[in-house]
């Protein structure tokens, strides 16, 4: 008798296993709670653990509507994991979502034949990591004008960035996120930006910005981040419970590889405001993005 093809239950555990590690890695790349995720998504919380623990027993459509919620395509949760790495996802997504412009910027980049010139420089890092004052301050040696990206979603959907997620989820705010910095990278001449954190879980927006920007990584500690974003008095997403240092190294953890493929790093925790922004200075490229290079060294 010829052997059953079709999976064995034993085959099961180790899928579903994958499966909840690839929907925890997403969510904490998004920079998503569970209980946030739950709620996006229509599932419990406790289910939502039982699946990101490989307890899971979830329907095709419950996993679609996990995935939708996390605004990735349901076959990223359930691919195979060989594939499962970082620079594989990044260059699946951005393939998927590139429109025939970008394929076009992609080919060229990859045949060395060039592409776009850098004309903005660009702070990227978790929240808590300096981008807003070093950003403003830099803006200001440079003579740049500075954009804060969340704020300019903020006014473009005039609405908050909470009540843009309670609306349309993360793909409406992916969709403004990307026109706001298409706007930012084709309207001025030169800018200082500051990115969203999670920005560079979302491979064509954070494809354009290392196409058009010089990025700076700025890395802090997670224990620096978490002080200073209360500091802020803002406690959202994280720190309102007592998983939030659990949650922080997560999302650090999943997004270093990400983070990473900045031209720059530059370590905020051993700086203060004026050494950061002293080294940043000291980048020959900076300097030479500032229209009077003499008020660069001022």
């Amino acid at each position: 008798m010829q052997a059953n093809s079709s999976p064995s239950r034993t085959d099961a555990a180790p899928y579903l296993r994958n499966i909840g590690a690839r929907v925890r890695s997403i969510r904490a790349r998004r920079g998503m709670s569970r209980r946030v995720l739950a709620d996006a998504s229509g599932v419990s919380q406790r289910f939502l653990a039982d699946l990101e623990n490989g307890k899971g027993n979830i329907s095709v459509m419950r996993l679609r509507d996990i995935a939708e919620a996390m605004s990735v395509p349901v076959e990223d949760l359930v691919s195979d994991p060989a594939q499962d790495s970082p620079d594989y996802a990044f260059v699946l997504q951005y393939l998927r979502h590139a429109d025939a412009a970008e394929l076009d910027r992609l080919h060229r980049a990859l045949a060395g034949r060039g592409g776009d010139t850098r004309k903005c420089i660009a702070l990227i890092g978790l929240r808590g990591a300096g981008k807003s004052t070093i950003g403003a301050a830099l803006a200001r040696r440079l003579d740049l004008p500075f954009v804060e990206l969340v704020d300019a979603i903020e006014k473009r959907a005039g609405i908050a960035v909470g009540e843009i997620f309670s609306l349309g989820g993360q793909s409406m705010y992916r969709r403004l996120e990307r026109q706001c910095l298409e706007a930012v990278i084709d309207n001025k001449p030169g800018a200082v930006i500051a990115a969203g954190g999670s920005l560079v879980s979302e491979a064509a927006s954070y494809a354009r910005l290392l196409g058009a920007a010089v990025t700076v990584w700025l890395r802090a500690a997670p224990e620096d981040h978490m002080k200073r974003v209360i500091a802020q008095g803002d406690q959202r997403p994280m720190a309102g419970h007592v998983r939030a240092m659990d949650d922080l190294n997560r999302i650090l953890l999943e997004r270093e590889a990400l983070y990473r493929r900045a031209h720059h790093v530059i370590d905020t925790s051993s700086h203060d405001v004026e050494q950061t922004l002293d080294e940043i200075l000291a980048l020959p490229v900076v300097a030479d993005l500032a229209p009077n290079p003499e008020t660069a060294s001022l």
